[in-house]
């Protein structure tokens, strides 16, 4: 799940961005990470950068949850309520590699190959 939002959203005074993170933390979903954008544009069609202090504040965020389909689905009203009016996206995702794994060494792949 992808929900974006801009710096500048809130939910009951606090950055939307961190109630979200600290929902998905309390839910027991498997991790959540926010990136915050150099520069973009949302429905309103002003361009948000971080090249003129002017123009610097209410900057895109990503907030990227990863788990189940199941689980991500059942928070997923959550973060609506938190952010109404955010662009989310589901996305299919392949883990391939995960943190901390060491990868498979090459005796381990041949002996799974045959």
């Amino acid at each position: 799940m992808t929900v974006y939002l801009g710096e500048g959203d809130q939910y009951h005074r606090k950055p939307a961005y961190t109630q979200i993170v600290h929902c998905a933390h309390r839910a027991g979903l498997h991790g959540a990470s926010v990136f915050r954008g150099f520069e973009g544009f949302g429905i309103s069609s002003v361009v948000h950068t971080t090249r003129l202090l002017d123009l610097a504040e209410d900057l895109p965020l990503a907030v990227v949850i990863i788990d189940e389909e199941d689980r991500i689905r059942a928070f997923l009203p959550q973060a609506r309520e938190v952010a109404p009016a955010a662009l989310i996206t589901l996305e299919p995702v392949q883990i391939v590699a995960q943190y901390g794994e060491a990868p498979p060494s090459p005796s381990t792949t041949q002996e799974q190959m045959s």
